[in-house]
């Protein structure tokens, strides 16, 4: 791997003795991991790792796109170092509290399944990507992921202004120069110099500064980067502490980690570099507020339509009880964390939706078909549907959208599982069965 001289440069003066072992590791491949559903069944692999609950690194990397596991949410392939920032939020809040939180440049949806499954079922977040394209693979994410007590919006940062003090937790993983992904991303590489790295840091204060309103007093910024750079996260994080009234979090990590405590001033922070962390280039800090934004209160039109009591009745037992509730939105069934009723009504009004909680069901006259969203819900009640489970060549024809032969003979909606877990839905009718799978979502691959 030829590095840009420039970086190099950069990287030698930082590191002094550390810089051999840091470019021999630049030449080796990248770990694979991936971070495990807590509400979906999954057989768990052998290596932790150590600084999250749910996060394991694999052997080699196999073709993800074939397995039918992946696509229904079981598991997110994550890079380990980035999964740093389940520390960054449980030492700093109470996880077992509501909190409401944004992840605002969350495509494609890592960070945001990772708090959907740290943070409490009474919490809510806002995952949030401003570029429509990468929303909407955000938006797969978030449906495979399968929590409701979620909306996935398209806004530009400047926007949750119209919203101050409403967060506790704001997540920013801040589009960067990438240099810690450097033996992943040979694109990041070639695109990388000086001149980009003070782009990215301009951006990223323009990103902090206009979300940081909406952030509540005593809430928590997490500020991550995958970049090693000090223009874009010491220097930025600087920058945020001469203008802001905040305090910096400190974390109590393991020494057997390798994680570099980066203390530059009142600045602190953390930082992963892959010859010392069994993962790739990654920087963190936990921001804490301390002045206050006047809250702002709403005169809005309701914009949120429970559902009649008839298709209540029809509904209720297709999904697991819990604390949600079934609202309308044109011809689409909607169930939606019942704490958040209002905000969601603000929300609706003030922001960009994409997703909003979990589709149930679309209503066509007095008929409700079932939505693929669904099929994947941690709340789907699977024993109140037929079910037709597939063998691997099956279930990867299934993802195609090709002709199953299944279910002969039947008639009515069912959910085809894949080893116990539910991958969607087909429409059998008899002597033959229409694939439900999203067109949108199919693989291309073949075995």
């Amino acid at each position: 791997m030829t590095l840009p001289p420039d970086f190099e440069t950069r990287m030698r003066a930082r590191l002094r003795e550390q810089w051999p072992a840091f470019q021999l590791t630049l030449q080796e491949n990248s770990p694979t991991s991936i971070r495990l559903n807590p509400l979906k069944k999954s057989k768990v692999p052998e290596k932790k790792i150590p600084w999250t609950e749910a996060g394991y690194y694999l052997e080699e990397r196999p073709r993800f796109t074939l397995d039918p596991l992946f696509h229904a949410g079981v598991y997110y392939v994550q890079e380990a170092s980035s999964m740093l920032i389940e520390q960054g939020v449980r030492q700093s809040m109470e996880v077992t509290q509501p909190i409401v939180a944004l992840d605002l440049c969350a495509a494609p949806g890592g960070k945001s399944t990772h708090l959907l499954s740290l943070l409490s079922p009474d919490s809510f977040l806002v995952s949030n990507e401003v570029i429509r394209a990468r929303a909407s693979v955000l938006s797969e994410n978030i449906q495979k992921w399968g929590y409701e007590n979620v909306l996935v919006t398209s806004n530009d940062p400047i926007d949750f202004q119209l919203l101050p003090g409403f967060f506790d937790l704001i997540v920013v993983d801040a589009p960067c120069s990438g240099e810690g992904l450097f033996r992943k991303d040979q694109a990041a590489m070639k695109e990388w110099s000086v001149g980009n790295v003070q782009l990215c840091a301009q951006r990223q204060q323009r990103i902090v500064a206009d979300v940081w309103p909406s952030l509540k007093e005593e809430g928590i910024l997490l500020y991550s980067t995958c970049t090693y750079s000090e223009e874009e996260n010491e220097q930025n994080l600087q920058w945020l502490a001469n203008n802001k009234q905040v305090e910096f979090v400190s974390l109590k990590l393991e020494a057997s980690w390798g994680v570099e405590e980066v203390k530059n001033g009142n600045v602190l922070g953390y930082r992963c570099y892959p010859h010392r962390v069994n993962g790739e280039g990654f920087f963190l800090a936990i921001v804490r507020k301390k002045s206050h934004e006047p809250a702002k209160s709403f005169r809005l039109k309701n914009n949120v339509t429970l559902i009649s009591k008839k298709a209540n009745e029809a509904l209720h037992d297709w999904m697991m009880p819990h604390n949600h509730t079934f609202v309308q939105r044109d011809e689409y069934i909607l169930s939606v964390s019942t704490p958040y009723l209002s905000a969601l009504n603000t929300l609706f009004h003030l922001l960009k939706p994409v997703i909003r909680g979990t589709a149930v069901a679309t209503q066509k006259h007095d008929k409700f078909i079932p939505e693929h969203a669904l099929a994947l819900s941690v709340h789907v009640h699977t024993d109140r549907f037929k079910k037709i489970d597939l063998s691997l060549e099956e279930a990867l024809a299934y993802l195609r959208k090709d002709v199953l032969s299944v279910g002969e003979g039947e008639k009515g909606f069912a959910l085809v599982m894949y080893e116990g877990v539910p991958l969607g839905w087909v429409n059998l009718l008899g002597n033959r069965l229409n694939n439900l799978y999203p067109a949108g979502w199919r693989i291309m691959m073949r075995s």
